[in-house]
């Protein structure tokens, strides 16, 4: 009597397998066709990227080299215009021998100016004076190796030519610039110590830089100088510096001059 639902318990439960087995498998036929799609889509991915790449090659490849530039002059007023060759190189403006003199004339000037600041430091403890000799000795240094590089550029000599005068001793010959000191006022220079030196310095290089405002303004009365955009612009930075420093001279002067009367 008890063998029959054994039986339906027993066909049951087979049952049960068969279907899980049944279920299991077919979750597994779905799982191994996902895996394999996603395969496949990477697979294609890969080589598609790769395909894109080697077709891609030959289009660079393809690709035409830049134009040749074209390098063009323009013609003086009622001239044509010219057509340059790339290998073309530019070549410096003319100048004007007035350039030439001008910068060569400047280096010997700046020269002294430089030599007088070099007295400072053992002259003279005046601080505000250290500063300003400082300020001159840097900045024009400076400028004369811009001067210098600006004439051999030009393939111009450093110094000018001075010109030979029958019985004149070349050698002791100096040739002076405007507002350069002399000889004589160097010399009352050197010897100066103390408040002695702060005077005959400012004084002199008060004197010093008027010279070198009447040089850019000779320079700019001469017809055809100063055209050259470099020496055009040193040129009038020189004249603002020179004016500038004339100024903080004179007030230092000034000042001296107030503290004497007390």
């Amino acid at each position: 009597m008890t063998l029959v639902p054994l039986c339906d318990k027993v066909s049951h439960s087979m049952l049960d397998h068969s279907t899980s087995m049944k279920s299991s498998h077919s979750k597994g036929k779905r799982k191994l066709r996902s895996v394999m799609g996603v395969a496949a889509l990477r697979s294609g991915m890969i080589t598609a990227t790769t395909l894109a790449g080697l077709f891609s090659l030959p289009v660079y490849a393809q690709q035409p080299a830049p134009p040749t530039p074209v390098v063009v002059q323009p013609g003086a007023p009622g001239k044509p215009t010219r057509t340059l060759t790339p290998s073309t190189r530019a070549t410096l403006p003319p100048g004007s021998p007035a350039d030439v003199q001008f910068m060569q004339g400047m280096i010997m000037h700046h020269a002294q100016a430089v030599e007088m600041t070099a007295l400072i430091e053992s002259h003279t403890v005046n601080k505000n004076l250290r500063s300003l000799g400082a300020r001159i000795s840097s900045s024009q240094s400076d400028e004369i190796k811009f001067m210098k590089r600006w004439l051999e550029a030009r393939g111009e000599p450093i110094s000018p030519m001075m010109p030979e005068m029958p019985g004149m001793d070349m050698s002791s010959h100096s040739m002076l610039m405007p507002g350069m000191l002399t000889p004589k006022q160097m010399e009352a220079l050197k010897k100066a110590k103390g408040e002695v030196f702060d005077h005959l310095f400012l004084t002199g290089m008060i004197q010093h830089h008027n010279g070198a405002l009447i040089m850019v303004k000779d320079l700019f009365d001469t017809a055809g100088a100063g055209q050259d955009a470099e020496l055009f612009n040193f040129a009038t930075d020189v004249d603002s510096g020179q004016r500038a420093e004339i100024r903080i001279m004179q007030t230092m002067l000034e000042g001296k001059t107030l503290e004497e009367k007390r």
